[in-house]
């Protein structure tokens, strides 16, 4: 496939990057500020509420950002994801349908909207290549967040076709990293592995227990990486298509958690409960895209994790039982 080249991004461009504050949101703005784009954008919840079309349209208006990384969303693991179901269907719906609406009408350059692998059917075939989508049915646990995130890409498919915009969209697989959610109502499987190996460390625990049975595979991304092929995208002018982002291996959640157990430094043993869902059984992109582009991710998953732990451990205050991580 060969990327159509839309735009060239410039380091006095203005851009936005919405959900700054995000563990994916952050990774772009470190990338940009490293890079040297000194233009950039950013807005608490408190400062702009993008539930409120009002009031994106009249940042849009004020601000004129030339380019958009939307990065916001509300999101969680399968626990949150399966319970709280009309608020991430209707909040994703929403505030992505604000800002890329705003960004339509007030006329930027380019827009990188951010979805999830968890857009493609449950069963399809793997790797996982971009035109599965919308082929088979959803896994149900996500199936809200799934279909809010597959409109925000057709919302940019159909704007570039009736309006000629420069919308494209990145589906990452799993991501870690820095500024992770780490409460075990509502993270992703790898940050609640490390919280709890941790406090399991800590207690002495003979044991740590692990949501179904680790045998589904996944395939796991460092941050940083995703936001270096966001940036990427951008800088090269990309303003259409859908790009899977990812490493193109995975391993089996058991295998996850025991090399979890080896960064964090706990000897005890794994206890999985069956009677927890698994969710997809198996999920790994085909990067192919990307690596057409150039772009192939860099850090590997165990680097990755020892740097995730050590995220964690500077934002989560020791136990009283605590005892020193391993070197």
């Amino acid at each position: 496939m060969t990327a159509a080249r839309a735009f060239q991004l410039g380091f006095d461009a203005r851009i936005f990057v919405a959900g700054h504050r995000g563990m994916v949101g952050s990774a772009i703005c470190r990338r940009l500020q490293a890079a040297g784009y000194g233009r950039v954008l950013v807005r608490s919840r408190a400062q702009l509420d993008l539930l409120d079309q009002a009031a994106v349209a009249r940042f849009f208006d004020t601000e004129k950002p030339d380019y958009v990384f939307l990065a916001a969303a509300k999101v969680g693991g399968i626990q949150a994801n399966n319970t709280a179901r009309g608020d991430f269907i209707y909040q994703n719906l929403t505030l992505q349908g604000n800002v890329i609406h705003a960004a339509r009408l007030s006329g930027v350059t380019g827009l990188l909207f951010l979805g999830s692998s968890c857009i493609y059917p449950r069963d399809c075939p793997q790797p996982i290549r971009e035109e599965y989508l919308l082929t088979g049915p959803l896994e149900p646990t996500n199936e809200p967040y799934a279909i809010a995130k597959i409109a925000g890409i057709k919302l940019c498919e159909s704007l570039n076709r009736q309006y000629g915009t420069h919308f494209a969209s990145v589906m990452p697989t799993n991501l870690y990293g820095p500024n992770d959610n780490y409460d075990l109502s509502s993270s992703h499987v790898l940050p609640a592995l490390i919280r709890k190996a941790h406090e399991a460390r800590e207690r002495a625990d003979a044991t740590f227990p692990i949501w179904g049975t680790g045998s589904p595979r996944r395939e796991f991304l460092y941050v940083d990486d995703l936001a270096d092929a966001c940036v990427r995208l951008m800088e090269m002018g990309v303003g259409e298509g859908l790009y899977n982002v990812g490493t193109g291996t995975d391993v089996t959640i058991r295998e996850l958690a025991h090399l979890v157990m080896d960064v964090v430094g706990f000897r005890g043993e794994l206890a999985f409960d069956a009677s927890k869902p698994d969710g997809t059984p198996r999920k790994l992109l085909d990067v192919s895209r990307m690596r057409e582009l150039g772009w192939s991710a860099k850090v590997e998953l165990h680097e990755g994790v020892a740097r995730a732990y050590a995220d964690f451990l500077s934002r989560v205050p020791a136990g009283p039982n605590a005892v020193p991580a391993p070197a």
